[in-house]
């Protein structure tokens, strides 16, 4: 655990990850690509790289290397995926030479081989059914770019939440402060009585502390040891650190 937040007095609002929080996928897409890594040839201390699998967070909280990735690659998304893979590698520790070499292998296994499956871990359900029973009000902020209502649906976990918001509806993208706040100005809901949990440091709790929010970070791993937040191992911890 990182840091101790202040008591949990005023919090009456949990909003939520989606991706990696309340669903992951089976298996992760951090283990489909050090398996497949692996198959590749690279020994295990680049195939699981810890660094890798931070950078990946790092990319995809709307840097500067997503933004400009996406704009060279706008109409060729297997270009953006080799793109990816290859500074997936080099963060990996890969030479420059072999993560040239690999990067198209890499995105040919993840494109045709990588099918996971939805998963809500064990316990969460009935921590959301406790926390909505004792009077939370409970959301889902995500930087899906389309609405998720029908996914959460399909998971069984809809009926927990009074609100939901993809980044994509309002082209607002965590870790940007207004993705938070357009949630809290459309349930009326000040800051400092909301609470955000999360698994990505770099765009859950900078966004949401950077809009007033206190913040839980999930790390299982211990990617982000600099975290000036509440850390937690899985979500359904979440439960009881409220009732402290």
């Amino acid at each position: 655990m990182a840091v101790n937040l202040a008591p949990w007095n005023g919090i009456h609002t949990i909003y939520f990850d989606l991706d990696g929080t309340l669903r992951h996928n089976q298996p992760s897409f951090t283990e489909a690509l050090s398996s497949f890594n692996l198959q590749l040839g690279l020994p295990p201390e680049v195939a699981n790289s810890k660094h890798a699998h931070r950078w990946l967070h790092y990319y995809w909280a709307q840097s500067p290397e997503l933004i400009s990735d996406s704009e060279a690659y706008d109409k060729d998304e297997t270009a953006f995926w080799i793109n990816h893979s290859h500074r997936y590698l080099l963060a990996s520790g890969c030479r420059s030479e072999q993560a040239q070499e690999l990067a198209p292998k890499l995105t040919h296994c993840m494109r045709e081989e990588y099918t996971p499956e939805d998963l809500v871990v064990e316990d969460v359900p009935s921590m959301l059914q406790t926390l909505k029973k004792d009077g939370f009000r409970l959301g889902v902020i995500s930087n899906r770019r389309k609405p998720f209502d029908e996914q959460l649906e399909s998971l069984g976990i809809d009926t927990y939440f009074e609100y939901s918001l993809a980044a994509g509806t309002i082209d607002t993208w965590k870790p940007d402060p207004k993705i938070f706040q357009h949630a809290l100005l459309e349930m009326g809901v000040e800051p400092e009585g909301a609470l955000y949990v999360g698994d990505n440091y770099f765009a859950d709790i900078v966004g949401a502390q950077s809009a007033g929010l206190k913040a839980v970070l999930i790390d299982p791993v211990n990617l982000f040891p600099e975290a000036n937040c509440m850390v937690i191992e899985r979500l359904p911890e979440l439960e009881s650190i409220l009732a402290e």
